[in-house]
């Protein structure tokens, strides 16, 4: 008799696909590192192992046929309808959600997140060349390079926090669909809930599988309220930054009218005397008074003395002040 499959059943037949899938990701990586080298494997270690789950489930899942997994707990998917299998389109979403979709993702925020990156620091130093970074940017990169170039100081501000904002909450969601798995018990993965897929199982004890739904209702309340609490935690630590920022940037703006204000008093101290103008390259004599490199010199030149004090001294003896303010 079939009848609808636990969560126990459902969490046993994720972690033995996740066991056969890593042992083929190894082994697609270990050929790979074999053949072509480390270099080519450390650069294409991601794409062998989305290769490597897409090719899984396209000989189990999209074939028609059970998973390993399914398998060894004795599930067969079935659609929302629970009366038949899912048709193929739906399994060949159901692959697209699941492997495809969380690559494509992670890889675009992560060029995107480069990019931004790149565009803040060549901004802050424009002396450096742009054009190093081509050669290594593949036609993917190229794209958002460009798309990137085209926005705004401020747009690229608030894309930056946005891409921010993405990375941390994608954890955050696969977090409360577990959480909502283990109080509903029907869908382990988010790609399953979205196309609608479940499971029916035959055989076995009914008895067993209702006493176990309870405790994993009881994990999923604990794991949804810890949830919570993290996301206070990072909300709290967020406006704690935000506050941060906006007394830094306060404090900054006061420093600067305070050091232009002190610099305004102080601008008929830095004027050299022999020139009557702002000192350049501060220099001292022997006796304390500043005046400008090349005006003391060309002074000294023709008198070894301070044109202010008259106190005789070398040229030798004068002194230029390096990273000297005023």
């Amino acid at each position: 008799m079939a009848a609808a499959a636990g969560p126990a059943r459902l969490v046993r037949c994720g972690q033995k696909d996740e066991l056969y899938r890593a042992g083929l990701r190894s082994g697609a990586g270990t050929a790979l590192r074999g053949l072509a080298g480390a270099r080519p494997w450390l650069a294409w270690r991601r794409e062998v192992e989305l290769l490597s789950d897409v090719a899984y489930f396209v000989l189990t899942t999209l074939s028609g046929y059970q998973t390993l997994g399914e398998e060894y707990v004795n599930i067969v998917q079935v659609d929302p309808s629970k009366k038949k299998v899912p048709s193929f389109l739906r399994r060949a979403l159901f692959i697209s959600l699941h492997a495809l979709v969380p690559y494509c993702l992670e890889k675009a925020l992560l060029h995107l997140q480069h990019e931004l990156q790149v565009e803040a620091e060549e901004s802050r130093s424009p002396e450096n060349p742009p054009a190093l970074g081509f050669p290594s940017r593949s036609f993917v990169r190229s794209w958002i390079w460009k798309q990137v170039g085209q926005l705004s100081e401020q747009q690229k501000k608030r894309t930056s926090q946005v891409v921010d904002v993405l990375q941390q909450s994608i954890p955050l969601l696969h977090r409360l669909h577990l959480a909502v798995f283990y109080i509903q018990g029907t869908f382990y993965h988010l790609s399953k809930r979205v196309t609608g897929i479940s499971y029916l199982h035959f055989g076995g004890l009914q008895g067993e599988d209702q006493s176990i739904r309870t405790s994993y209702k009881f994990l999923g309340i604990i794991s949804l309220f810890h949830l919570l609490l993290t996301i206070g935690v990072q909300m709290y630590s967020f406006k704690q930054k935000q506050r941060a920022r906006q007394e830094w940037r306060l404090h900054r703006n006061l420093t600067h009218q305070k050091s232009r204000s002190k610099e305004a008093a102080a601008g008929r101290q830095s004027r050299c005397t022999l020139c009557l103008e702002e000192r350049r390259h501060s220099t001292a004599t022997p006796c304390g008074h500043l005046f400008c490199w090349e005006c003391i010199t060309a002074w000294c030149s023709t008198r070894a003395e301070c044109p202010l004090c008259r106190e005789k001294f070398h040229p030798q003896k004068l002194i230029y002040l390096r990273h000297y303010q005023m």
